[in-house]
């Protein structure tokens, strides 16, 4: 058990999920667009490990955005795009549903916002490797995510400021979480960073936490 100002928690453990994070390392290391059974191995694998020893769980959040709906006006084609017919929107909404429905997941909704176009990434390589034209296909939406963050931060800070975990696991790449990572060590709490294999972790990160695992 852990004490806390006077307060004895149970060893539990939260789980967070930076969405986007985990989707790209997962389909880059799978060759695959992940699905719900390949991110809820990760926190199989996450809870066992040995540092966890003697641990519940809580409850595993995964943030995201929903997909990007819609329409726009492609500025080459001049075709109208309806984001929400596209293979991305059905492939995005299905994970998001399936995944909402594991036992003891929430999933934290951000929003996708576009703001503008630009060129994709396939069209970027090209052109460094000689290509001088631009047809219709290379340009594609720039599209932002809005909100995730700040959920990310504001559910740390009640984890912590309510005493409803003893320790968190941190699932990401981005120092952004930085502040919320020390108030919750400031707290008492145990603060544990996963980056999913990637050898290039921020130095931040590795500093404000506990542990990387």
């Amino acid at each position: 058990m852990s004490f806390s100002g006077g307060r004895i928690l149970v060893d539990r453990v939260a789980v967070l999920l930076d969405g986007e994070f985990v989707k790209k390392v997962l389909g880059q290391r799978l060759g695959i667009f992940p699905d719900p059974a390949a991110i809820m191995n990760e926190v199989t694998r996450i809870l066992s490990d040995p540092s966890l020893s003697g641990h519940t769980l809580y409850r595993t959040f995964y943030y995201t955005a929903d997909p990007l709906n819609g329409t726009a006006r492609h500025p080459l084609s001049g075709q109208t795009i309806v984001f929400g017919s596209t293979a991305s929107f059905a492939r995005n909404t299905q994970l998001i549903d399936r995944v909402e429905n594991q036992p003891d997941v929430a999933v934290r909704r951000g929003t996708l916002a576009q703001q503008g176009w630009q060129l994709g990434r396939a069209a970027v390589r090209a052109m460094l490797a000689g290509k001088s034209s631009v047809v219709a296909s290379d340009i594609v939406p720039k599209i932002r995510q809005k909100g995730v963050d700040m959920r990310i931060g504001l559910d740390i800070a009640s984890l912590a400021l309510k005493r409803l975990v003893s320790t968190i696991v941190l699932v990401t790449g981005d120092s952004d979480f930085v502040p919320a990572m020390k108030l919750a060590r400031r707290e008492g709490l145990r603060v544990l960073l996963d980056p999913l294999g990637q050898s290039q972790v921020r130095p931040e990160l590795k500093v404000h936490a506990d542990r990387v695992i």
